[in-house]
């Protein structure tokens, strides 16, 4: 049985398309669980669904001009990003609604330009990932933006977690909250753009929010829930990626399968858990 367990999990990896897959896969998923955790505390949720869907102009367009399609990805939704802020700032529109408007708006604005533009370059691995089939400059690509990423959010990870958690106490204390709302803007614009070669934008916003919501619901402390975060989110791109390749499925699919599969099993766990320490608490 142990055996049989051992060679599922081995089988894959004796391919080196197989190898580089997991290898960026779980890069990626290591800075979307860092930024889960951030994104859940501050309620930025459709922050991050507004972003990965804006991407779409920006890649039709750096397709067209012939430069590469991290560039047009990261300027559209940045772009996407700021124009939310501003409208927010200059109006009496709540975030949620502005972000239904604007990201809904690009992303119908990218649609178009796909159907409608001609280009020779292959975009529809931008809209369901292709992991398995990534180049190497894709791949290098992926892993400098994770790496730089995490490096910048760890190294300024009190300050991140004040800002979420109560932006006002974060001005107070001195800290320039402005710099912080759009250094951490910058930085989901490119770990989307980076998850986005993996997974695809209509997934990515499940690799940038499941890993939170799963660590949030086991416990209450930061820092374990960002430990929580980033197993959960790199054991299931590793099962997802094993599982995709003996189904012959889709591996970005069957990567989010996993994580809603960890995060029913977390919830069910913590349900119990909770119904255990009621009882409890009753017979005391």
């Amino acid at each position: 049985m142990i055996a049989d367990i051992v060679s599922w999990f081995a089988e894959p990896l004796q391919h080196g398309f197989m190898q580089r897959a997991i290898f960026v896969g779980l890069s990626v998923s290591f800075v979307c669980a860092v930024l889960s955790c951030f994104l859940v505390l501050k309620g930025w949720a459709l922050m991050g669904d507004a972003i990965s869907h804006a991407v779409l102009p920006g890649i039709v367009v750096a397709s067209l001009v012939g430069v590469p399609l991290v560039i047009g990805a990261f300027v559209s939704g940045l772009s996407c990003a700021l124009l939310t802020g501003y409208i927010k700032d200059h109006s009496r529109l709540k975030e949620d609604a502005v972000l239904g408007v604007v990201f809904a708006g690009i992303f119908a604005l990218g649609l178009v330009m796909f159907t409608k533009v001609e280009t020779d370059q292959h975009l529809m691995h931008v809209l369901f990932g292709n992991m398995l089939g990534i180049t190497g400059s894709a791949m290098w690509q992926s892993l400098a933006i994770s790496f730089v990423t995490s490096i910048i959010v760890l190294l300024k990870y009190k300050e991140y977690m004040l800002y979420c958690f109560d932006h006002v106490h974060a001005q107070v204390s001195g800290l320039n909250v402005k710099f912080l709302q759009y250094s951490l803007l910058v930085m989901l614009s490119l770990t989307i753009v980076a998850a986005m070669q993996v997974v695809g934008a209509i997934m990515v916003i499940a690799m940038l929010v499941g890993p939170g919501i799963i660590g949030l619901v086991v416990t209450k402390r930061f820092s374990y829930m960002l430990t929580i975060a980033i197993s959960a989110s790199c054991l299931s791109t590793l099962m997802g990626a094993v599982t995709s390749y003996h189904l012959d499925a889709s591996t970005s699919a069957c990567i989010i399968l996993c994580q809603a599969l960890i995060f029913i099993v977390a919830l069910s766990y913590k349900t119990l858990q909770n119904a255990w320490v009621t009882r409890y608490a009753k017979v005391a």
